[in-house]
């Protein structure tokens, strides 16, 4: 299973149609350096849309698509498209700027629209990826038959969009059963959070097969956000998943520059770093004075002291252990972010 990261697409529906060129370059190279190389970035209404639906964003698509070179060789980077807008100008740009992968967007029960711009993608040698959005309004088995008609078209993803958030987990594991039982493909999952279940959602569909799961950094995406990138990676690694992923240099990230960065446009996340790692760890907070206290006299990086301490005693941590922990850190070389 692996992580498809949509803050630069999704995510910049909370300060417009896009994220200007700083804070794209930011994200992309502290996703990389995470080990989150799938990555979906541009215009929020993907390829095209600036001119075709006056959906102006920061830069055009290809001003978007020249940031994108100096990672070319460390990641896997593309752009949505609507179906309406994928035509040979907008593919062949794609190209030119060395997007990996273009994910064709159309509503449930409208994919035979969406077939010609299949082709055309796959014509021109990048990987297509679909978002069955508001995958919702069709039943299971009639979302099943049309992956299938899509798989047949040469599509390589298919991803089910819980474009308003109201699935529930199991409407979500019945959905992605009956769609990884349809296609060869890889079948991912795109969650939103507006009944609070975009993480409990993303276990269910891991559950029932989901190879791809759709996630935003701070839980940044439109409406009430998407599965938070950090608390996925937290969460999965609770079952030893995702373990290739350093969830701590993101929650750092996070702490030092992203959140900070946010301010400007009045977004917050309600899940702090240090939340995730209290969560991660086990650790109840109520001995936060005390971990603070010993991370800052002997130098340690809190998040690490925590998850150690944590391992030996979750129930009443001592004063004494964790120092003597602090000590082993730094002892080891791994007192440091």
């Amino acid at each position: 299973m692996k992580l498809l990261d949509c803050t630069l697409r999704d995510g910049a529906n909370v300060i417009g149609n896009g994220f200007p060129a700083d804070l794209t370059r930011m994200m992309i190279e502290h996703l990389i350096e995470a080990n989150i190389p799938l990555i979906e970035m541009g215009n929020c209404l993907g390829i095209g849309a600036y001119e075709a639906d006056q959906s102006h964003a920061p830069l055009t698509d290809g001003e978007y698509g020249d940031l994108i070179t100096p990672y070319r060789d460390r990641a896997e980077i593309g752009m949505f498209v609507g179906w309406k807008n994928a035509g040979d100008a907008e593919i062949q740009l794609a190209v030119d700027k060395g997007l990996h992968f273009l994910r064709v967007g159309a509503n449930a029960g409208d994919g035979a629209q969406a077939v010609a711009a299949i082709k055309r993608i796959k014509a021109a040698g990048l990987t297509c990826r679909y978002s069955m959005m508001k995958g919702y309004i069709c039943s299971a088995s009639d979302l099943a038959m049309e992956a299938a008609m899509l798989a047949a078209a040469g599509l390589d993803e298919v991803t089910l969009m819980d474009s308003a958030g109201t699935m529930l987990p199991a409407e979500v594991h019945a959905y992605v059963t009956a769609l990884t039982a349809a296609v060869d493909i890889p079948v991912g999952f795109h969650g939103h959070n507006n009944l609070g279940l975009s993480v409990a959602n993303a276990l269910s569909a891991a559950a029932a097969g989901a190879a791809v799961l759709d996630c935003g950094l701070m839980g940044m995406a439109r409406s009430a956000g998407n599965l938070p990138t950090e608390v996925a990676v937290a969460v999965f690694q609770r079952q030893r998943q995702l373990m290739e992923v350093d969830g701590l240099h993101l929650l750092h990230f996070i702490d030092d520059q992203l959140a900070p960065a946010m301010k400007k446009y009045d977004y917050r996340s309600p899940i702090t770093p240090l939340d995730v790692v209290y969560g991660l760890a086990g650790c109840h907070s109520s001995f936060a004075a005390r971990f603070e206290k010993v991370a800052a006299e002997k130098k340690v990086d809190l998040y690490r002291l925590i998850i150690a301490v944590s391992r030996e005693d979750r129930k009443a941590p001592s004063l004494e252990l964790i120092e003597r922990v602090a000590d082993q850190l730094v002892e080891d070389g791994s007192a440091e972010r």
